[in-house]
């Protein structure tokens, strides 16, 4: 197997204007090609923003979503993976034939849709339908698999993609700097954002602190250690909607090491190189093989009532 040379995104999207996302997608793959990239992953609902859908009606909804494959988002993607000659992941607000609405992720390249996800705890509208099925895809001789955000904070997810034979997981969000019970969450001030270029370092103390980066490591390292795979994590930075979001996107490998991360206040790509070697070197490829399931399979899957609180959250004022 062949190594992979990977590229995580992050950029302040705009709320429904998928012409100019699209742009942005276009020029950060740009950018990533010329680092040598051969995939660039992008954030969730990086096509049509994510925040701003908590104010949309059924109706509205429907509007900004698109049929997969067959809609002109995934027709702009397919011209962009064309023109550089890569494979290219974001999100968008999906609709079926029976307008159902679903939290999607796609991987396009030259020869359009590659592989197609919705997110299994999707929560920013209450007209979005749950999906139903883990996917894993081959990219480029690679075993790759997705989860959305909330997916991922359900370990059994992260596990089960594996189990499928995920080798690289793309887990595109749009998350920190938002209320929660955690010590030290919260929102960041938009005038920290409006003041970064005079004032960068205090932006910076509330991005990496624990409204930000520091939460994230906690549990990100994590899901890439027990399981023994390669994580691409994506997320906007700047304004989505009303509330700022502080970027952070990186790859981690096997091992739960950082080998690149989009540190700018701005729009950036990072690159790294993925090896096969580090897959089998990882403590979670054994951990993998020595597990028992016949002492906790039962335990596991015991049916239980979802308890999953949904909350649209509204800065304070």
């Amino acid at each position: 197997m062949d190594t992979l040379r990977i590229a995580t995104a992050q950029f302040e999207n705009s709320s429904g204007d998928k012409a100019y996302n699209l742009s942005m997608i276009g020029a950060l793959t740009a950018d990533a090609k010329k680092q040598g990239a051969q995939v660039v992953a992008f954030h969730e609902c990086s096509v049509t923003g994510y925040t701003f859908a908590r104010h949309l009606s059924r109706e509205q909804m429907l509007d900004l979503a698109e049929y997969i494959p067959g809609g002109e988002s995934i027709e702009k993607l397919t011209e962009i993976a064309r023109e550089h000659d890569m494979a290219i992941l974001a999100g968008l607000f999906e609709k079926d034939q029976d307008d159902n609405l679903f939290k999607a992720y796609v991987c396009v390249d030259k020869n359009g849709l590659v592989a197609k996800y919705r997110k299994l705890h999707p929560f920013i509208n209450p007209h979005l339908t749950p999906g139903d099925q883990y996917v894993v895809f081959d990219l480029l001789g690679w075993k790759c698999g997705i989860l959305i955000c909330y997916d991922n904070n359900v370990v059994e997810n992260v596990r089960a993609t594996t189990l499928l034979g995920a080798q690289v997981l793309f887990m595109p969000h749009v998350t920190m700097c938002t209320p929660s019970t955690r010590p030290g969450a919260g929102f960041v001030d938009p005038e920290l954002w409006k003041n970064r270029e005079a004032d960068p370092t205090s932006l910076r103390l509330e991005f990496d602190g624990m409204k930000g980066r520091s939460w994230l490591m906690k549990w990100l390292p994590a899901r890439a250690y027990d399981n023994g795979i390669f994580v691409v994590f994506s997320n906007p930075i700047g304004m989505d909607d009303d509330q700022l979001k502080n970027g952070c996107s990186m790859i981690l490998d096997p091992f739960g090491d950082v080998l690149a991360e989009c540190r700018s206040l701005g729009n950036e790509v990072a690159t790294a190189l993925c090896t096969p070697q580090k897959l089998t070197q990882a403590g979670g490829y054994r951990y993998i093989k020595a597990r028992r399931p016949e002492l906790y399979g039962d335990i596991i899957s015991q049916p239980h009532e979802s308890e999953q609180k949904v909350v649209w959250l509204q800065p304070t004022q």
